[in-house]
């Protein structure tokens, strides 16, 4: 069976908020996504992490472009360095891509579908809704403290 997650992190990956107003958006969140017309709830899940994590669109990434040199980048080398770093996660964001030898950041890359870092994250799962609009976003990025992104992942 495969799922569906909506994450929703804050646009700077090394920000977190504090717990009241991460609790907070978790409350808006959860507002927002409401049960199914089976009466099943979403599962929702707010996650403070001591280092920055990846937040990757799972089988919705359909390619990576390089800042520097605009050529395309393997998926494998990325989902390499995510697997690598999945259980203490990227102390720098930092990377010599493989295409040109250039030095950038993990979030600079050029993800389609679009993937992120971040220390906090609100991650919806399975919902039945469709992904939030920028007027439910910014809402969400104002009650935080922070703007925010979106992730829409299909794992």
């Amino acid at each position: 069976m495969s799922d569906t997650v909506y994450s929703v992190i804050p646009t700077d990956p090394h920000w977190q908020p504090d717990r009241d107003a991460g609790d907070r958006a978790t409350a808006l969140v959860t507002r927002l996504a409401p049960e199914d017309d089976s009466g099943f709830d979403s599962e929702i899940d707010a996650d403070w992490y001591d280092t920055v994590t990846a937040v990757d669109c799972g089988e919705n990434l359909m390619k990576i472009g390089c800042p520097a040199c605009e050529a395309s980048i393997d998926p494998e080398w990325y989902r390499d360095l995510i697997e690598a770093h999945a259980d203490d996660g990227f102390a720098t964001l930092a990377v010599m891509v493989p295409c040109c030898g250039a030095g950038t950041s993990l979030d600079a890359l050029d993800y389609d579908w679009p993937c992120g870092f971040a220390r906090f994250e609100i991650a919806v799962w399975n919902p039945d809704r469709e992904p939030f609009d920028e007027r439910e976003l910014s809402a969400i990025g104002e009650v935080l403290g922070h703007p925010v992104r979106q992730i829409r992942a299909h794992i």
